[in-house]
């Protein structure tokens, strides 16, 4: 039963329905019951609100996305979405269907591993504003809509004319060099080489978490934090850069990849990101494999299979 009363120059219900608690002021004491009303009827389930995917969005940009690590890219989707006008499309009319015209429509503009990524972030909305304490649906409409393919990984090996072409395009080929943002580039990249760290851990590596023999990575991509061994040559590398109140390669991410593009422009299909998978190769030569996924953060040792790749003639070396 909802509790009506005067609070004010307003009216506040409160209800309190299937184990859950909610309140609310009104400017007069009918739209506080017609209120009640249509609530508890929610939380009871017997009715959904009348909302559109529009809402979903906007409520999981307020409720969830803040505690991402990947909020940023996040945000930047989220926001174009709720402009289009499929968002538009209220959540009780939201079938399968509708999810699979835009599925595919996405696939003649981007990459089926970018339509994956952005489907489980759809799917995710969608679960926000299932459960409690929202319950604007009953079931995740998007559950049954299938994902496109996931593409095969890449196993892109860096060889040691490339490192070099590299140190040269970004002003190292003479020494480590930290006067300018191509040259911090260049070192990232080394410095990524060398630990298996990922771009976005590296950029944003502060002082205070450098130690003498190793880095300390509070939150990492898949929340947890983790500890990271330098090599001689990481050591050396932060200790050419300067010392300040600013992260250690003071680059920000979109300066980064712009000189990244550049430097690698003579180089065929050469990403920054194929430097964690050419570290890992060569850790796995010095490191077994619960050190190596302790090193590069995998809780899954099948995982590291993406990586490791072993030359045959070499293993039958070590038989």
């Amino acid at each position: 039963m909802a509790s009506i009363r005067k609070r004010g120059d307003g009216w506040r219900a409160e209800i309190y329905k299937a184990g859950e608690r909610d309140s609310r002021t009104f400017r007069t004491k009918q739209e506080a019951a017609r209120w009640a009303l249509e609530r508890e009827a929610e939380l009871a389930g017997t009715k959904l609100p009348d909302k559109s995917l529009a809402d979903a969005i906007a409520a999981y940009i307020a409720d969830v996305m803040p505690s991402h690590k990947g909020a940023r890219w996040e945000e930047v989707r989220l926001r174009r979405w709720r402009a289009e006008p499929w968002a538009r499309t209220r959540l009780r009319d939201a079938n399968p269907d509708v999810f699979a015209t835009w599925r595919n429509a996405r696939l003649t503009e981007v990459q089926p591993a970018t339509v994956r990524r952005e489907m489980g972030l759809l799917r995710a909305v969608l679960e926000h504003v299932r459960q409690p304490p929202l319950r604007w649906i009953k079931v995740n409409q998007l559950a049954d809509v299938k994902r496109p393919s996931a593409p095969a990984s890449r196993k892109r090996r860096i060889s040691d004319d490339e490192v070099l072409r590299v140190m040269v395009a970004t002003g190292l080929d003479d020494g480590d060099k930290t006067e300018t943002a191509m040259q911090r580039t260049g070192l990232a990249f080394l410095f990524a080489l060398e630990t298996a760290m990922r771009a976005g851990e590296i950029l944003g590596l502060r002082w205070a978490d450098v130690g003498a023999k190793s880095v300390t990575l509070p939150r990492t991509k898949n929340g947890d934090s983790r500890r990271v061994p330098l090599s001689p040559r990481a050591r050396e590398i932060l200790t050419a850069l300067p010392r300040s109140n600013r992260p250690c390669f003071d680059l920000h991410p979109g300066t980064r990849d712009a000189l990244w593009r550049k430097a690698v422009s003579g180089i065929d299909n050469l990403h920054f990101h194929d430097s964690r998978a050419e570290a890992i190769w060569r850790l796995s030569k010095k490191l077994d494999v619960l050190e190596l996924a302790r090193v590069i953060g995998h809780r899954d040792l099948r995982s590291l299979m993406t990586y490791y790749q072993a030359d045959a003639d070499e293993l039958a070396d070590r038989l």
